[in-house]
């Protein structure tokens, strides 16, 4: 789990997850898939885009504002569903940002998946309410401060990547594996008092 964001279905949410995730994120981008929420677009849009001046023409009137030019390296891709009785019937894929072939390339070399989708957050989704109570519908766990929320959700991620062991990511030979291991942030598996007496370093202020 690279990110999450405790809030709303929002613009200023949308805009606020994807520009935090772009700071987590390598030189090389990946495929993003969502939901056809339209704040995703206008989101990576922000992130993922520089302001081209426009040269003056040298006529009379006001200079023309600057234009976006978008990250041409940027893909996305949505799914819409259509349902009918509460029953999925129909599922469709669009490439909203980049070609359909760079898209098809992507698929391609991903381990992941072949297809346009979001299973993958969905499954994160659905992990953070397994080790979460406080995640799970219908029940009295909830937290009433935000920020509590907020504490509990970074300490699941950070028990999901450093402290448990994933069965799909073992290898023959070097045992249990974690999301961090693998990732070559650590070189071995965190016990769960590694992880609750690591101190986290004081944020730096830059004047």
């Amino acid at each position: 789990m690279i990110h999450a964001l405790v809030g709303d279905r929002s613009e200023e949410d949308a805009k606020r997850f994807i520009c935090e995730l772009a700071g987590k994120l390598s030189d090389q981008l990946p495929l993003f898939t969502s939901d056809e929420l339209p704040h995703y677009s206008e989101a990576l849009v922000e992130c993922y885009s520089t302001e081209v001046p426009v040269p003056r023409t040298g006529k009379r009137g006001r200079p023309r504002n600057p234009v976006r030019e978008i990250n041409p390296n940027l893909t996305y891709a949505t799914v819409h569903k259509e349902r009918e009785k509460g029953r999925v019937v129909k599922v469709e894929q669009r490439v909203v940002f980049g070609s359909e072939s760079d898209v098809d390339t992507i698929l391609q070399k991903s381990t992941f998946s072949d297809r346009i989708n979001t299973s993958g957050v969905e499954r994160h989704n659905l992990n953070l309410r397994q080790h979460s109570r406080r995640l799970i519908r219908k029940t009295n766990g909830f937290s009433k401060i935000k920020r509590n929320l907020e504490g509990q959700v970074l300490l699941v991620m950070a028990y999901y990547n450093f402290v448990l062991s994933h069965g799909s990511l073992y290898i023959k030979g070097q045992g249990d594996q974690t999301p961090a291991m693998v990732a070559g942030i650590t070189d071995h598996k965190w016990s769960m008092r590694d992880l609750l007496t690591y101190r986290v370093p004081d944020r730096i202020t830059i004047i």
